[in-house]
C-alpha cells in the first residue's frame, strides 16, 4: 500500500531534517506519495502568509502530515503555524514520547512515558483581556458583580475554559494509547485542589473515563509534585494526560530528562487529520551547515508510521536509530561525548547510518 502524505519541509534546518527523515522512511521499504508544501517565513513573500491555503488543502485531503521545523515570524502579526494548524485542522491532542536511548547524555536512565497534551482549551484558548482597556473593564465589573472577592481595576484578564467534551475526547485518547501500545498508567495531572470547577472538572472526567478501562491503573498527580516526581523517579510515569498549559511545560520537562528536544518527537492529532513534527526550533543560524541532530523529526516519522498501521516498520526503525545513537560513531555533535569531537558526523551521514542498519542483511 503505497500512502499520501503531505511533506512540509520547513524553514531554517527544516528542509535538511526533512530530507534526512524522507530518506529513512522511504529505506523501511514503506512506499509513499509524498506531497509538498511550503509553510513558513521563506514563503511569507511569495504567499502573503507563513501558511498558504494550498498547504492546508493538502492536510485536509491527505489526511497525513509531515513538518519540518518552522520560524515563527516575529513583528508581523503572523501566529504561529504550529497554532493555526492545531486550530485550523482540530489538532486537539499533542502526543510527546519522552524515551532514554543508551548513547544520548542524560542524567537519567530507562526513562519511557508519554504525553498527551489538549490543544484547544485552558490558558492558551486566547481569551485575554488587556490591562486598562475598555473589554477588560466591563470583564472586571461583571465578575466583581457576582464574587465577594475583588478583582483590581487595572488588572489584565486571562479566561481558563475547560469543557467536560474537551477533556474526555483527550481522556480517551490517552487510554486508548495507552491500551494500543500496551501501557499499564495513566497519570491525570491537574491543579484540582485549587482549581475546583476547571481542573477539578478535568479530574471528575479522568474517574468516569478510567471506569471504561479496568486493565489500564489510573493515576492522579497535582502538577507540583509530578515536577518533584518526574526529577526524584521518572521512570514510576507511563502516561501523562493533562491539560493544555501543564502539558505545554510538562512536555519540555521530559524532554530534559531523556537528552532534549533534539530527540524528542511529536505529534499533533485530530479526528480528521495528523500532523509529525519535531518538538524542536528550526535553528536559523545552522542553516544549510549539514549539522543539526534530526533524530527528534525522524522518530516524529516513526510515530507517522504507527498512525498509518506500519507497525513493523515503525519498530524497524526505532530500533536503527537506537542502534546507532549506542554505537556512537556516525552521530552528529551533539549525541558525542563532547560537542567538539571531531569525528562527529553531519545531519545526512547520520541519516545514511540509520538506513544502512535498516537495509542491512
Amino acid at each position: 500500500m503505497t500512502h499520501r502524505v503531505t511533506l512540509i519541509p520547513g524553514d531554517g534546518t527544516g528542509p535538511e531534517l526533512t530530507e534526512a527523515t524522507r530518506r529513512v522512511l522511504e529505506a523501511t521499504g514503506v512506499a509513499f506519495e509524498w506531497e509538498v508544501q511550503q509553510a513558513g517565513v521563506d514563503v511569507m513573500e511569495e504567499a502573503g502568509t507563513p501558511l498558504p491555503d494550498e498547504t492546508l488543502a493538502s492536510i485536509r485531503d491527505t489526511r497525513v502530515a509531515l513538518k519540518g521545523p518552522i520560524t515563527t515570524p516575529i513583528g508581523t502579526g503572523f501566529r504561529s503555524v504550529n497554532v493555526a494548524l492545531r486550530h485550523e485542522l482540530g489538532l486537539y491532542a499533542c502526543l510527546r514520547p519522552c524515551k532514554s536511548y543508551p548513547g544520548v547524555r542524560s542524567r537519567y536512565e530507562g526513562v519511557d512515558l508519554v504525553v498527551v497534551r489538549e490543544n484547544t482549551e485552558d490558558l492558551y484558548a486566547g481569551i485575554e483581556y488587556e490591562s486598562g482597556s475598555e473589554d477588560a473593564a466591563r470583564v472586571i465589573g461583571m465578575l466583581n458583580g457576582l464574587q465577594p472577592k475583588q478583582i483590581g481595576p487595572t488588572a489584565g484578564i486571562s479566561v481558563k475554559p475547560i469543557s467536560p467534551e474537551a477533556s474526555e475526547r483527550i481522556i480517551r485518547f490517552a487510554f486508548d494509547y495507552a491500551r494500543a501500545h500496551g501501557r499499564s498508567r495513566v497519570s491525570c495531572i491537574t491543579k484540582a485542589n485549587i482549581m475546583k470547577f476547571t481542573d477539578g472538572l478535568f479530574l471528575s472526567v479522568f474517574r468516569d473515563v478510567a471506569a471504561d478501562y479496568p486493565e489500564i491503573e489510573p493515576w492522579e498527580n497535582l502538577v507540583d509534585a509530578l515536577c518533584m516526581g518526574l526529577v526524584q523517579r521518572p521512570e514510576e510515569f507511563d502516561v501523562l494526560v493533562l491539560p493544555n498549559l501543564y502539558g505545554d511545560i510538562i512536555s519540555d520537562l521530559t524532554a530534559g530528562l531523556v537528552g532534549g528536544l533534539g530527540v524528542a518527537p511529536g505529534a499533533n492529532i485530530g479526528p480528521e487529520a495528523a500532523v509529525f513534527e519535531a518538538t524542536h526550533g528550526s535553528a536559523p543560524k545552522y542553516k544549510g551547515m549539514n549539522r543539526v541532530n534530526p533524530t527528534a523529526m525522524i522518530l516524529s516519522g516513526k510515530l507517522m508510521l504507527e498512525h498509518l498501521g506500519e507497525q513493523d516498520a515503525a519498530s524497524r526503525l526505532e530500533a536503527a536509530v537506537a542502534a546507532v545513537i549506542a554505537e556512537g560513531t556516525d552521530v552528529t555533535y551533539d549525541l558525542k561525548p563532547t560537542r567538539e569531537d571531531p569525528t562527529a558526523v553531519g545531519t545526512a551521514e547520520y541519516a545514511d547510518a540509520i538506513i544502512a542498519k535498516l537495509t542491512a542483511g
